[in-house]
């Protein structure tokens, strides 16, 4: 039998002078042609597999045993130069975060051209027109502009396009791709990986897809490994492995994704709205470049909505509709340019009286990345506590309980005196709503809350958001481009598309029968295990 593309054999990867293993001795093989899922939760050693592969473990990891057999040639045992051949020419690297991998002083021309004339003997002229006709095929409107413009002139999902045409114009035999659509909207989502397994097929590439979505795996992938703890617990076709499980992890895995949780007993009486927006606008105006002007933008365009006690509202819609600006603007976090707000009746459109002082202690946001909204100087108790400085009634000792009741509450016992960065995400992320929810608010934004975490976690919180708003009444503002976390915790949900509100509706009636062609395009958009298995 002739070898597999990829074989990796035994592979370990320690830390710390071989006293922490990343990796554990695991064993697989990738075909040519064929999409090999690997999936597990954030440490489970996926990563640090795929970076292995192609020599590119971060300084403190080290590969200290087995092979990585790339067309029968070990790459462990390689030297230098040879992996600078191999990376890009053979083996080509999607990375997670697009803004990260591209850098932000060259222009897109310059860094997509690079790879072509390290490894080509094609001429300048030629280079470009591969160039231009590559961004073609990942739909980019303008390619010619394109290669004149910065990364942070595009959005995520247009970054990673051109990460992906960079990465294919060498037409590798074998694509990594380590969580290529993480922060991207489910259609920008859809359609980045529809391309790089299009690209993939037609040029006869093999793809190692590292991803915590089973979605994706389900819908994407021919076979699939699971690992926990740098091991490999099990491992075969994708579908059947995420439809028929056998191992307690994959089915602990499989269980933690959201789902459709039916309403028990009856909702509250809609009395008056904690907040309201009427005609709500943000507009902002186009910047003067050289000799000509950018055209204004309208990030929000005349939305009315309204948010009651005790409910989720759930604010949908593709990145770039406007959905974080306005979860931001109807806290006054950025100002609106035209409409009103209403706290309980109160307008606190343009007001800083004390109505607006009441609105704003009455309100808390949950960011979505807790780590950079966390001060990391501050032990996560003072970080709790800091809110109580406005709740002039309550004396040291009180502010210290309500802390450490709240950290019961969110399931942190005892954790007051560590730092930011001695917890996980997910811990981080419960610091960040025991921050929110510390002095009782009436509305809390959550803007993105669970984009970034494993499907176990992302259960543990939403499962924690919710017992926490039915214990406290709060109305929630629950921002998200995750349709499975929204149809899991959402009472109602309203789409947004350019600005506008497009459609609106309680959470059964938008996903059970969706009206407007947008709602339609994200839910179909939305990768979901009981579609695909």
């Amino acid at each position: 039998m002739s070898p597999s593309l990829l074989e990796v054999d035994a592979l370990r990867i320690t830390a710390a002078g071989g006293k922490l293993v990343a990796v554990d001795g695991i064993s697989f093989h990738v075909e040519a042609g064929e999409i090999l899922a690997v999936v597990g939760e954030s440490g489970s050693g996926k990563t640090a597999t795929g970076r292995a592969v192609i020599g590119l473990l971060p300084p403190g990891l080290t590969c200290s045993g087995g092979a990585v057999r790339f067309k029968g040639e070990d790459l462990l045992t390689v030297s230098a130069d040879r992996l600078r051949d191999l990376r890009g020419a053979a083996i080509g690297m999607v990375f997670q975060e697009p803004m990260v991998s591209l850098n932000p002083a060259l222009t897109i021309g310059a860094q997509m051209e690079e790879g072509m004339a390290l490894h080509t003997s094609l001429s300048k002229a030629e280079i470009r027109a591969a160039c231009i006709a590559m961004l073609k095929r990942v739909q980019i409107r303008d390619p010619e502009q394109c290669l004149a413009a910065y990364p942070h002139e595009f959005s995520g999902g247009m970054r990673q396009r051109i990460m992906l045409a960079s990465v294919m114009m060498l037409k590798p035999a074998l694509l990594i791709a380590d969580e290529p659509t993480t922060a991207l909207d489910t259609l920008s989502q859809r359609e980045i990986l529809d391309l790089m397994v299009g690209l993939a097929r037609h040029e006869g590439t093999a793809v190692l897809l590292i991803t915590h979505n089973l979605g994706l795996v389900a819908r994407y992938a021919d076979r699939a490994i699971v690992m926990q703890r740098g091991r490999i617990v099990e491992q075969g076709g994708a579908r059947a492995l995420l439809s028929s499980p056998r191992e307690a992890y994959t089915k602990a895995l499989v269980d933690a994704l959201p789902r459709r949780v039916p309403r028990t007993g009856s909702r509250p009486e809609r009395a008056s709205p904690v907040l309201e927006a009427r005609g709500l606008q943000v507009h902002y105006q186009g910047r003067q470049r050289l000799f000509r002007r950018t055209p204004a933008v309208k990030a929000v365009d005349g939305v009315d909505l309204a948010l009651y006690p005790g409910e989720t509202v759930a604010l949908v819609g593709g990145s770039g509709s406007g959905k974080t600006t306005l979860g931001r603007a109807m806290l006054r976090l950025v100002q609106p340019t035209g409409g009103q707000l209403f706290f309980r009746g109160k307008e606190v459109t343009q007001q800083r009286d004390d109505d607006y002082r009441r609105f704003r202690l009455s309100c808390q946001i949950v960011f979505q990345d807790p780590y950079s909204s966390l001060d990391p100087r501050q032990r996560i108790g003072s970080i709790v506590m800091e809110p109580l400085r406005h709740e002039p009634g309550l004396s040291p000792q009180q502010k210290r309980e309500r802390v450490l009741k709240t950290f019961e509450d969110v399931g942190l016992p005892g954790f007051e005196e560590r730092f930011p960065h001695q917890l996980s995400g997910g811990q981080r992320q419960r610091v960040a709503i025991a921050r929110a929810i510390v002095r009782h608010p009436a509305l809390v934004v959550a803007d993105e809350p669970v984009s970034a975490l494993d499907m176990t976690v992302q259960k543990q919180i939403l499962t924690l958001f919710r017992k926490l708003q039915q214990e406290r009444g709060f109305a929630c503002l629950f921002v998200s481009h995750d349709l499975a976390a929204v149809e899991e915790i959402a009472d109602r949900v309203v789409v947004m598309q350019h600005g506008k509100l497009v459609e609106e509706g309680d959470r059964d009636s938008i996903f059970d029968a969706p009206v407007h062609p947008y709602t339609q395009a994200l839910l179909e958009a939305a990768p979901r295990l009981e579609a695909v298995s």
